[in-house]
């Protein structure tokens, strides 16, 4: 039963994103390449506030957009996150207390698994839809294991509000994110 459960669930959230209009752009920041990749999009979807999480240099990340044209009120740049589960729970209730409740997931197609199924969880409790947005990449999908670790991440901070991101500082049990 719990299994069936979970297939009608992640059925249901598969088929919601496919139905709602995205009110953000949301960006898994730290790869040039999404980034840069989001700077095109954004022209696609101009009225969209465009946050990324995890941001790279602050000052590169402003001339980036600036230079593809994108205006500055647009970018929101979050810097609290330190790894994958924390890119969604440092912003979830930010997202919800702006009614934002669907947001284009923009990340690499290595990554978007493991970021799909945190993302389902952390912004799903929160009633914010995900649209996947894949940036190419030349390497291999990460591994299963990472996307479970992660899943369960995500499921503890939405019953606790503790992300276990304290697991991974030196002298603990290493995330690998």
């Amino acid at each position: 039963m719990p299994i069936l459960i979970a297939v009608f669930w992640l059925g249901y959230e598969q088929m919601k994103s496919y139905l709602v209009q995205p009110k953000a752009i949301f960006v898994l920041g730290g790869d040039p390449h999404r980034e840069k990749f989001a700077t095109e999009f954004a022209h696609q979807h101009p009225n969209l506030p465009i946050w990324i999480s995890g941001a790279g240099d602050q000052r590169y990340l402003k001339r980036l957009f600036a230079k593809a044209g994108i205006d500055q009120y647009r970018l929101h740049l979050d810097y609290r996150a330190v790894d994958t589960v924390t890119n969604f729970t440092s912003l979830a209730d930010e997202f919800k207390a702006q009614t934002i409740d669907s947001v284009y997931l923009i990340t690499s197609e290595d990554h978007m698994r493991r970021a799909r199924v945190i993302g389902e969880i952390v912004f799903g409790s929160r009633g914010i839809a995900i649209a996947p947005i894949s940036v190419p990449s030349k390497r291999s999908p990460e591994p299963l294991d990472k996307s479970f670790r992660d899943g369960a991440r995500a499921i503890l901070w939405v019953t606790t509000g503790y992300t276990g991101a304290e697991l991974g500082k030196p002298g603990r049990l290493n995330t690998g994110d």
